[in-house]
């Protein structure tokens, strides 16, 4: 059975400045984004993005994913204690982000800056999407060095096995790092392969939603629930698995929705001369 290395959470420190992993996590994150936006730029250049939109998409999304992810950790899973502790809502370092949070928080994000750039919204979310599983992946590594969202019970003969000592003396399932495999990167493996090549509006983000709340959904019955607000009704499901349920229907709706419509003969075309460019057809 293997031991939690119980990591420092702070990474390094210059002064009265220390850096958390769990921050740093976050920053591998966007550059990430942005590595991959150029590359996926470079290979789909007929969608009509380019660097600059790539570092404005993250301005986006930056505020989008913090804001909204710790709003969904107040809101979703530990209400109580954030109402009764309301300045620990601003110590994002310590952990504690909702990722069905954060994903609205960058939805919203993603609405305003297709208002503000002329972009359809589901021109940019099947565009982003490839890009943010790798940053998922980067979250749950800072999960584990956090020593936070732990497994559950599991036999010790299995040889990862993990003991967190601060828990108890069980072993248990280290899903952060099951998370970081499946969400992060089999779902990056999934989309960025099928984002390579032109397909209908709204199946790239269609897939991301179905992969995700699919990955997620098997994920929590290896990791112990989260005390959310489902999580107290009794009903059988964790929180996290009962916010998967709509991000499952709504992205196998759009995937059969894309795919039936294109195979009908009846799809808008694809592509569309706008500003000397070619992009997804606005009402796609």
């Amino acid at each position: 059975m293997l031991t939690h290395p119980q990591f420092d959470p702070v990474a390094f420190s210059i002064g009265p400045i220390s850096a958390h992993w769990y921050g740093l996590t976050y920053l591998f994150a966007f550059i990430c984004f942005i590595i991959l936006g150029r590359w996926h730029v470079r290979r789909r250049p007929e969608l009509g993005w380019n660097a600059q939109s790539i570092d404005d998409l993250l301005f986006y999304g930056i505020f989008g994913v913090i804001v909204g992810a710790r709003l969904g950790e107040v809101l979703f899973f530990q209400p109580v204690y954030y109402f009764a502790h309301p300045i620990e809502i601003f110590s994002v370092w310590k952990g504690g982000m909702s990722f069905h949070g954060g994903f609205l928080g960058v939805l919203i994000a993603m609405w305003l800056y297709g208002r503000r750039h002329n972009r359809s919204f589901w021109e940019i979310t099947d565009f982003i999407a490839p890009m943010i599983p790798i940053g998922l992946a980067s979250g749950r590594i800072g999960n584990f060095i956090n020593g936070e969202l732990w497994g559950r019970p599991m036999s010790e003969a299995l040889p990862w096995a993990m003991h967190y000592p601060w828990v108890d003396d069980l072993p248990r399932h280290p899903s952060q790092l099951y998370q970081a495999a499946g969400e992060g990167l089999l779902l990056f493996i999934l989309l960025w392969w099928f984002a390579s090549r032109p397909r209908p509006p709204r199946a790239v983000s269609g897939l991301f939603l179905a992969g995700y709340g699919i990955l997620r959904f098997i994920a929590e019955f290896f990791r112990t629930p989260d005390p959310g607000i489902f999580s107290e009704l009794g009903l059988g499901w964790t929180t996290a698995q009962w916010l998967c349920i709509p991000m499952m229907i709504i992205g196998i709706y759009l995937i059969v929705r894309a795919l039936f419509i294109s195979s009908n003969g009846k799809q808008a075309p694809l592509l569309e001369k706008r500003s000397g460019f070619r992009s997804f057809d606005p009402n796609g």
